[in-house]
């Protein structure tokens, strides 16, 4: 099935600090009660139990408690549901995006720039490939918040037409955050849509939300602000092709590897 107008749906909210049962019931909680129907749930990063550096205790392995959980919710809405949380595989530990759908797992991206500032990078494992996966028609790249700030590594080669991000950012990077979405999406003339969490985490860390959907001339679609909030957002297919063949910067881009 092929669509021209994609609604998705961002589910923005405080974490229960690795509570992963309390987090489930929230958040399932928001998807029942949501009025739209939604061809995308966007769930933040770490959604079962914040942005933890304690994986050893956390860590859920792939057909865990949350990943049953996730397909019950997309059977239930018709919706591909997705979010990462933390996995483990053998000795590794992974910050994992899951694409959902209601047939099973289509797509998981591992995060690649783990946020050294915040030692992510000495308890987990970082993704070595760029993931893209089509739903309802829609090619769709998967990222994870530090993600965010390269753009090589984004940088569309005429492979995706919307870039999802998950995020626990936090409040006192929040003009970065704002800046850097709406850069992707003029940059590589696509859709945008990041999603942040709210509150103030067990490391006494304040995030700021402002989730944002960006339409590919950097024109901010939605900003959902700092409260917890879910909204559904409408993404017309027809608008991104058009701009694409009036103002076609494609088509002047530079060649490049990435080299890992």
């Amino acid at each position: 099935m092929s669509i021209d107008k994609l609604h998705i749906c961002l589910l923005q909210t405080d974490l229960e600090w690795e509570n992963k049962i309390a987090n489930l019931e929230m958040f399932e909680h928001m998807i029942l009660a949501l009025n739209t129907p939604a061809d995308i749930i966007v769930l933040p990063e770490m959604f079962t139990t914040g942005f933890s550096m304690n994986p050893a205790q956390l860590a859920e392995n792939m057909d865990g408690s949350s990943i049953k959980w996730m397909l019950k919710q997309s059977r239930n809405t018709n919706s591909l549901i997705v979010g990462s949380l933390i996995i483990q595989e053998g000795s590794d530990y992974y910050n994992r995006f899951i694409a959902m759908s209601p047939d099973g797992i289509i797509a998981q991206y591992d995060k690649r720039h783990l946020f050294r500032m915040g030692d992510e990078e000495t308890v987990y494992k970082p993704g070595l490939s760029r993931t893209i996966f089509e739903w309802r028609g829609w090619r769709i790249l998967p990222q994870i918040c530090y993600d965010l700030r390269f753009p090589v590594w984004i940088r569309n080669q005429d492979d995706y037409d919307l870039i999802l991000f998950v995020a626990n950012w936090p409040e006192s990077r929040r003009d970065v955050w704002r800046t850097l979405l709406v850069a992707r999406a003029l940059e590589n003339q696509a859709y945008v849509a990041g999603l942040n969490r709210t509150g103030k985490d067990n490391n006494m860390i304040n995030h700021c939300g402002d989730s944002l959907v960006v339409n590919p001339k950097g024109e901010i679609i939605k900003d959902l602000g700092g409260k917890s909030v879910s909204f559904t957002a409408e993404l017309p297919k027809t608008e991104l092709l058009n701009f694409r063949k009036k103002f076609p910067v494609y088509l002047d881009q530079d060649s490049f590897n990435i080299e890992l």
